[in-house]
């Protein structure tokens, strides 16, 4: 089919329909950046043909050579077939107004802690210039970390993963944006030798529970499983950031953890504790806020 159609394409226009129809055919499941076939296939042929990402009419009646119709078409086949991210396909990954290089030793980045830096803290962090020193637990591509540098300029960030492919990934985002200086990467398990106290910990660890690790759709599955499964209750890597974040919070420290679908079970777990339940786009329920007073004075 895909031989046939290299013959008979010849503009973005037809491509664009071509993608749609074998995205809708394959049913693909979406959640890496888009949440539809149209706007996956937009996004993947205009990568694909280095043309900007937000401009799709003056290029739809453009004729594309024969080496970017065959391009263009394998990278449809992949997604469609293989069921590859797309962001593993055009290396690249959008969070809000920042981008990563991204590969398959990374989670796609998508964690709602970006949308909760800077403004959103205000209540708990008055002013930017009170971070000193930042935190970054399972750091992944670095995307977060990155986004604490740049919204508390006067910190230093430590961004830890127990993935050295991570890391890697990581060192090439860091340096993209320049943050050699300021974006420390550190191997190593949550907090195992680490010395230093501070302001502001933010982590989007493992979460998701082995029964449903082992129903992900295929997407997820080109996705490092460390990054995704967490215990039989998806809490296990929560719990040990619970259990020794006094550790390494000043006085007025301030957590941030994502934690998926798992608020009523985190609930469960600590009753004492009281979880501040942070806004999102796609709801309260997905990201928690402790400051470390809280977690002190409910003695878990």
């Amino acid at each position: 089919m895909y031989q046939l159609a290299a013959s008979h394409l010849s503009t973005v226009r037809d491509l664009l329909r071509f993608a749609v129809s074998r995205f809708n055919e394959a049913e693909l499941t979406y959640g890496h950046g888009t949440d539809n076939a149209h706007d996956e296939a937009v996004y993947l042929i205009l990568s694909a043909l280095q043309l900007p990402i937000d401009k799709l009419d003056p290029y739809l009646d453009a004729k594309l050579l024969p080496d970017e119709m065959t391009a263009a078409l394998e990278l449809i086949r992949r997604r469609a077939e293989d069921k590859v991210p797309v962001a593993y396909l055009t290396n690249e990954a959008w969070q809000g107004e920042f981008n990563f290089y991204v590969d398959e030793r990374v989670l796609v980045p998508r964690s709602f802690i970006y949308e909760l830096m800077g403004e959103a803290l205000e209540p708990w962090i008055e002013h930017p210039e009170l971070v000193h020193r930042a935190l970054d637990l399972c750091t992944g591509s670095g995307c977060l970390a990155i986004q604490l540098a740049h919204h508390y300029p006067d910190a230093e960030v430590d961004a830890v993963d127990i993935s050295l492919d991570a890391l890697e990934v990581a060192a090439v985002n860091v340096e993209r944006y320049g943050l050699e200086d300021r974006v420390n990467l550190i191997h190593t398990d949550l907090f195992e030798g680490l010395e230093e106290k501070y302001d502001l910990i933010i982590s989007n660890p493992p979460y998701v529970d082995a029964e449903s690790v082992d129903a992900l759709p295929q997407e997820y599955l080109h996705e490092p499983e460390i990054a995704l499964g967490s215990g039989e209750d998806g809490l296990d890597a929560t719990r040990e950031i619970l259990r020794r974040a006094p550790e390494f919070l000043n006085e007025r420290g301030v957590l941030l953890v994502e934690i998926g679908h798992n608020r009523d079970m985190l609930e469960e777990c600590f009753p004492t504790l009281p979880f501040m339940w942070m806004e999102t786009q796609s709801g309260d329920g997905f990201v928690f806020l402790l400051t470390r007073e809280d977690i002190v004075n409910a003695g878990i």
